[in-house]
């Protein structure tokens, strides 16, 4: 021990201890580092929306259509695309990937995907092909009427090339393909009020099947044509004979008809609560069809100056679009029923406007729910624009304007809309 007691052994360890201690934080605070772990993103939700619907509207007789495509749940537009001349019908295919649209005018189809406007696809026909509806249960092909030549052309989904033309009887009109893809059927209008016919198609190989009770029904006027879930029936409008008449679709032959009246000229199927729904606008009604059994117990009820029906997929109302002109204006409006007994819930006012559209049409106030069925949208063509109906409270909560039209704009103005002429819902 030194004159201060410090101790010589001691001194020497706290100076190795201190270098040890200096030695590690400097490692530490070096150039040396730890790996940093990458955080993994799982995959990320789809930002599309959840449920849409498709309004198909006319620009004239000289300049393409449109199509919008509006979000349920945002009640927004959320793209358009442009599509041929005078389009009068569309349908979704391929799990509602893509949406098809019949140009009546230049003899053409349009395809494309409804959340982006372009690419679009053009399917050229035949000249004087006229096609005028659309429709497909398959992922392979679509299916489109001809009026102009009595033919359907299938179309491949993959290519959207035409793959064969199926010669049917004269001005089809309306198709419908089983939901087990196995047949397609086809009604035939005729002209001048007969020559009308129901043609069946072996959806596998598109060969035209033989039916000796089928061809000999004596149809007069075909119109529309349905196929229920079960795809044991499928059910034919006839606006000539006033009749709907079921078919049995394993032997192709007529096992019964209920009268709806003549005139009658637009029809749909409920699947949630498996009935036939047809508005007559010559009589002015609404006939409903139980047709779980083919007795088809009928139920009417005057509604004034039916166009269009639309059925909630919740089963719970059946909503009627209606015109009524006078003089040079028309006012629409929507009337409700409840399902349990067809009782009118209420009357939705649309608007009262200069009458620009074809009168007694389906085509003129066409109507469809909602996939979730919190909206009704009702394509008005006269008011240039689609309806949106909250069905919580049967109110209507937006018109949106369809898109503009090649017309003129007034001074100082934008041109005027284009016409909606048909909508269409996803699921």
């Amino acid at each position: 021990m030194n004159q201060s007691g410090f101790i010589p052994g001691k001194q020497v360890v706290r100076t190795l201890f201190a270098t040890l201690l200096l030695l590690l934080i400097c490692t530490s605070c070096g150039d040396v580092y730890r790996p940093v772990a990458n955080p993994v993103i799982p995959p990320q939700p789809n930002p599309t929306f959840l449920h849409m619907v498709v309004v198909i509207s006319g620009n004239g007789d000289n300049n393409p259509g449109a199509s919008m495509t509006i979000d349920v749940s945002g009640d927004t537009a959320v793209s358009q695309s442009t599509v041929g001349l005078e389009p009068v019908h569309a349908t979704f295919a391929q799990g509602s990937a893509r949406v098809y649209v019949a140009n009546g005018t230049n003899d053409s189809v349009s395809s494309f995907s409804p959340s982006s406007a372009t690419p679009v696809s053009t399917t050229s026909l035949p000249t004087g092909a006229k096609p005028v509806f659309v429709g497909t249960t398959e992922s392979a092909n679509t299916y489109v009427a001809n009026s102009g030549n009595n033919t359907v052309s299938v179309i491949s989904n993959n290519t959207t090339f035409v793959t064969n033309t199926i010669p049917v009887g004269v001005a089809p009109v309306a198709l419908a393909e089983l939901p087990n893809t196995q047949k397609l059927y086809v009604a035939n209008q005729g002209t001048g009020g007969g020559g009308g016919s129901v043609t069946s198609i072996n959806a596998l190989d598109d060969s035209v099947n033989s039916s000796a009770p089928l061809v000999g029904f004596g149809w007069v006027s075909p119109v529309w044509v349905v196929a229920r879930s079960d795809s044991q029936r499928v059910y034919v409008l006839d606006a000539g004979s006033g009749l709907v008449s079921a078919i049995d679709t394993s032997a192709d032959a007529v096992v019964n008809s209920v009268s709806v009246g003549v005139g009658a000229n637009y029809m749909v199927y409920d699947p949630k609560l498996n009935r036939v729904y047809v508005v007559n606008p010559v009589a002015g009604t609404f006939t409903a069809l139980a047709v779980s059994t083919d007795a088809m117990t009928p139920t009417t009820v005057p509604v004034a100056n039916p166009i269009s029906v639309a059925a909630l997929p919740d089963g719970s109302r059946i909503y009627i679009s209606s015109a009524a002109v006078s003089g040079a204006n028309v006012t629409s409006s929507v009337t409700v029923l409840n399902t349990l007994n067809y009782s009118v819930k209420t009357r939705i006012p649309l608007t009262t406007t200069k009458l620009i559209c074809t009168t007694g049409t389906w085509s003129e106030l066409p109507v469809a729910a909602a996939a979730d069925s919190t909206r009704l949208y009702v394509g008005n063509c006269d008011a240039e624009g689609t309806d949106i109906i909250n069905t919580s409270n049967d109110t209507v909560v937006l018109q949106l304007p369809a898109p503009l039209s090649a017309q003129a704009p007034p001074p100082g103005g934008s041109p005027p809309p284009q016409n909606p002429v048909f909508v269409v819902a996803g699921p």
